[in-house]
């Protein structure tokens, strides 16, 4: 099993900016989908972006136009850029690199928190 290990997070003011790094300890063959989950305390694990390898793109619609997710496939890297931050997005931020039926790898979590 491998672990993989965020960076990035921290605490922010409403309306400002922050970039979380994603990457696995060893090499992966064929990942086919990056993505970034959150959770928030006393709520559920929920999904934030997702990237596949050829690129295509899906956000939760409570981050579109302010996240973008890019991922560095022959790096196993993956990057969640979070602008115009809001106090409901405070959670910890997971990554995860998966293929379906062969591999599902997580990180430990970034915590994120957005307050004056």
């Amino acid at each position: 099993q491998v672990q993989l290990v965020e960076s990035g997070g921290g605490l922010v003011q409403p309306g400002g900016s922050l970039r979380l790094s994603c990457a696995a300890p060893v090499s992966i063959f064929v990942i086919n989908v990056m993505g970034w989950y959150r959770q928030a305390p006393g709520k559920q694990r929920e999904l934030v972006a997702t990237i596949a390898g050829g690129g295509s793109t899906n956000y939760a619609d409570s981050v579109k136009g302010r996240f973008t997710i890019s991922g560095d496939f022959a790096r196993n890297t993956g990057y969640l850029q979070m602008n115009s931050l809001k106090p409901e997005d405070t959670a910890v931020y997971y990554c995860n690199f998966r293929r379906p039926g062969i591999f599902d790898y997580w990180g430990q979590g970034t915590q994120v928190t957005v307050s004056s």
